[in-house]
């Protein structure tokens, strides 16, 4: 079984809706998207200096990763989704294959 991630960079729509952006993405947004097939877990990132983009990472195992990413454009249609979030442009997902994993040992 694949490993891999979802690599999601957006903003939101205006600077004076941040808070609206924050709460939809943690409170609804991540949750449905976890809750597709394929998907293990969710985390997001702010930059420190507070310039750029947030992150989204999503976590994925599966026999095919594209198919993951493929089940999540098409629905798409059925997610919860907040004008707060910036649409122009676009999040665009990258996705990841896990090539090696090293952590501690002992």
């Amino acid at each position: 079984m694949a490993k891999g991630i979802i690599l999601v960079e957006s903003y939101p729509s205006s600077p004076d809706r941040d808070e609206e952006y924050n709460t939809w993405y943690d409170e609804v947004h991540l949750g449905e998207l976890v809750a597709l097939d394929g998907f293990v877990s969710a985390r997001r990132l702010r930059p420190v200096d507070g310039v750029g983009p947030y992150v989204a990472i999503y976590e994925i195992e599966g026999d095919n990763l594209q198919a993951i990413l493929d089940g999540m454009i098409a629905n798409a249609g059925q997610l919860t989704m907040s004008d707060a979030l910036q649409l122009n442009p676009a999040p665009i997902p990258r996705l990841l294959e896990l090539t090696t994993e090293h952590g501690p040992t002992g």
